[in-house]
């Protein structure tokens, strides 16, 4: 009996695209992406292009609301004297010195309520999280005036409560200094948006493979090591998805500031520059040259965080 021998079945490698090329899931990810938010996005484009590029024509004129009929083209002459102006360098320090605090502080905290949650028990989870969300369900001028109430001189409890502490007494006026002023501008912020930090960090904590912490366990990794090593590493396009969103928001920080200083004190920052020249003294022309500024910077910051963080997408899907 002659016994047939097949030949050996050579083991081939998963196709995989060449390197520079998208991939065919890549591909139909970006079509089904398009698919669902190109209504709205092509919806909001249409809605915040005018508005954009008005504030861009009118930044090139001279005009005044009360003085219409003097309105005169004088090409970037705003723009020279807004960033001549100390006003403009004072307001936009006072708005990086708020974004920086309140987003490394939130960034903290944020990572922190994210783990707790992420660990509660399951039949608590729900509350716990409800609870910690609580701050960002509150409107935020509703927050603004809460914060001013419990810090005010006259009102306030702020001071009774915490009169042990060094330097604060009964007549502490911390609307009345500029560090104290942005002090409570920064808390007001933090405990507003933290749990929107949160939010993100904890569905990022969910895309890291608890194989990998159990492999770090069992090669004898402390807590510390298994957060810089794993966690952290793991985290990455989360981390700077939290930190654009965030930053850009608090760059353009308005509402805290409009109802506990009105700008007083040193604490105006950029948006609240804008405000002002627009709507209290009524120049528009100088107002938009202040907001095209604003949203140069915010523009910049969002080139920088996606540039600086060099998130791969790709290898995040886990192509």
């Amino acid at each position: 009996m002659t016994q047939t021998t097949l030949p050996p079945v050579e083991k081939t490698q998963p196709v995989s695209a060449p390197h520079g090329t998208i991939s065919d899931r890549s591909r139909a990810e970006r079509k089904l992406g398009w698919l669902l938010a190109g209504p709205a996005f092509f919806v909001m484009l249409a809605v915040t292009a005018y508005p954009i590029l008005q504030a861009v024509y009118e930044s090139l004129f001279s005009y005044r609301l009360t003085d219409p009929d003097n309105r005169a083209f004088n090409g970037v002459a705003n723009y020279g004297v807004i960033l001549s102006d100390s006003l403009w360098w004072r307001s936009l320090g006072v708005t990086l010195l708020i974004t920086v605090v309140t987003v490394l502080v939130e960034l903290i905290l944020g990572f922190a309520l994210a783990m707790v949650m992420a660990k509660a028990l399951s039949s608590i989870r729900p509350v716990v999280r409800a609870a910690i969300l609580i701050p960002y369900a509150v409107i935020t001028v509703v927050s603004a005036f809460a914060w001013q109430f419990a810090f005010d001189i006259n009102t306030g409890f702020v001071n009774s409560w915490f009169a042990w502490l060094p330097g604060v007494s009964a007549d502490t006026d911390w609307f009345g200094d500029t560090g104290t002023s942005l002090l409570v501008i920064c808390l007001a912020e933090i405990w507003k948006t933290t749990p929107f930090i949160s939010l993100l960090l904890l569905a990022g904590l969910a895309q890291v493979p608890e194989v990998l912490q159990e492999a770090a366990k069992v090669d004898g990794a402390t807590w510390w090591q298994r957060l810089w090593r794993v966690t952290l590493p793991n985290m990455k396009a989360a981390i700077m998805v939290a930190l654009l969103f965030r930053t850009l928001d608090a760059f353009r920080v308005f509402d805290s500031i409009f109802i506990m200083t009105a700008g007083a004190n040193g604490t105006e920052s950029v948006s609240f520059l804008a405000y002002r020249q627009t709507i209290s003294r009524l120049e528009i022309g100088m107002g938009s040259a202040v907001s095209v500024l604003l949203f140069v910077c915010v523009v910049l910051l969002a080139f920088i965080f996606i540039k600086g963080f060099k998130v791969d997408l790709a290898q995040a899907r886990g192509e």
